[in-house]
C-alpha cells in the first residue's frame, strides 16, 4: 500500500448549488479526504452521488461552498498544470491529428522548454499509448478507444501531479476499456503518478485501486465508507480476479451499493 506523504487534501467540503426558482441542492456534504502521492484512488457510488462534482472540485473547475482542497499545501482555486482531466467524451480538436492534440497542450504548458524538447515529448507519449503508426490520422479516423488513448496521452504529456478521470472507459466494449485499463495501469506505475478515477464498475474499481471511496446517496452524499484494495502491484486481472481476497473486497463494494439503492428505494417513513 501507498505510504508517501500526502499530496491533496479535501478538508470538511460541502458543494451547494443554487436551483432554478429559488432553493438550493447540497449535492456534498462534510467530505474529508487525504489522497497519497502515487495513490490509485476510485470514487463509486449510485447516480447523483456526486462523485463528477467532487473531481471538479479536485480539478479547480469548481470551488466549494464550504471547506477546501490543498494540493501540496496549496488551495486549489483554479485549474492548473498540475492537475488533467480525462472526461468520457474525448474532448479532442477534430481538425487536428493525434500528434496536433497532443502538442497542443504541451507547447501550452511548457512554453520553457526547446521545439525539439516539446516534440521529443509528445513522440514518447505517442508511443506510450501504442498510438505511433496513427500520429497523422484525425478523430474522426480513430476508434473510440484510440480516442480515449490519445485523450490520456495528452494529459499525461504535460506531466501533472494528478491525474483525475471521470469515467474515462465507460462507453467502450469490454476488450478496449480492458486493454487501456492495463495500459493506465502501466503508465501510472512507472510515473509515480497520483490519480482519482470516478466510475460505476466494480471490477475496474478494484483492478486499477488502491482504495475505493465510496459515497452515500444524494443530496448530502457524505463518504460512507473507504475500502483498502491490498492487492500486490504489478497487477493482471486475471491475477487480480484469481487473487484470494479479490471476492471478499469486491462483495463489500456490493454490498454497499445494494444498501444505497435500497435507502433509495425505501418509501418515507411515517410522520
Amino acid at each position: 500500500m501507498v505510504t508517501a506523504a500526502g499530496l491533496v487534501t479535501v478538508d470538511a467540503v460541502t458543494q451547494v448549488f443554487p436551483l432554478d426558482g429559488g432553493g438550493h441542492y447540497v449535492a456534498l456534504e462534510n467530505i474529508d479526504l487525504d489522497i497519497a502521492e502515487g495513490e490509485f484512488v476510485s470514487l463509486i457510488g449510485h447516480s447523483g452521488c456526486g462523485k463528477s462534482t467532487l473531481l471538479n472540485l479536485l480539478a479547480g473547475l469548481n470551488q466549494a461552498s464550504k471547506g477546501g482542497i490543498l494540493m501540496n499545501g496549496r488551495e486549489v482555486s483554479e485549474p492548473g498544470p498540475d492537475r488533467m482531466v480525462v472526461f468520457q467524451n474525448y474532448s479532442l480538436l477534430p481538425w487536428k491529428t493525434v500528434r496536433q492534440n497532443i502538442a497542443l497542450a504541451v507547447n501550452a504548458v511548457m512554453a520553457a522548454a526547446t521545439p525539439a524538447e516539446r516534440r521529443a515529448i509528445v513522440e514518447r507519449n505517442i508511443q506510450a499509448v501504442g498510438l505511433t503508426q496513427a500520429a497523422d490520422r484525425f478523430p474522426s479516423e480513430l476508434s473510440g478507444g484510440m480516442r480515449q488513448r490519445v485523450a490520456i496521452a495528452r494529459a499525461l504529456a504535460i506531466r501533472p501531479r494528478l491525474l483525475l478521470l471521470d469515467e474515462p472507459f465507460g462507453a467502450l466494449d469490454a476488450l478496449t476499456r480492458g486493454n487501456l485499463q492495463q495500459q493506465l495501469m502501466q503508465v501510472c506505475q512507472e510515473s509515480g503518478l497520483t490519480a482519482v478515477m470516478v466510475t460505476h464498475d466494480v471490477d475496474e474499481a478494484l483492478l486499477l485501486s488502491d482504495r475505493v471511496v465510496m459515497l452515500s446517496n444524494g443530496p448530502r452524499a457524505r463518504i460512507g465508507r473507504i475500502l483498502e484494495v491490498p492487492l500486490p502491484r504489478p497487477r493482471d486481472r486475471l491475477d487480480v480476479m484469481g487473487h484470494p481476497d479479490y471476492y471478499h473486497l469486491r462483495a463489500e463494494l456490493i454490498h454497499f451499493l445494494q444498501e444505497q439503492r435500497r435507502l433509495r428505494t425505501a418509501p418515507p417513513r411515517p410522520q
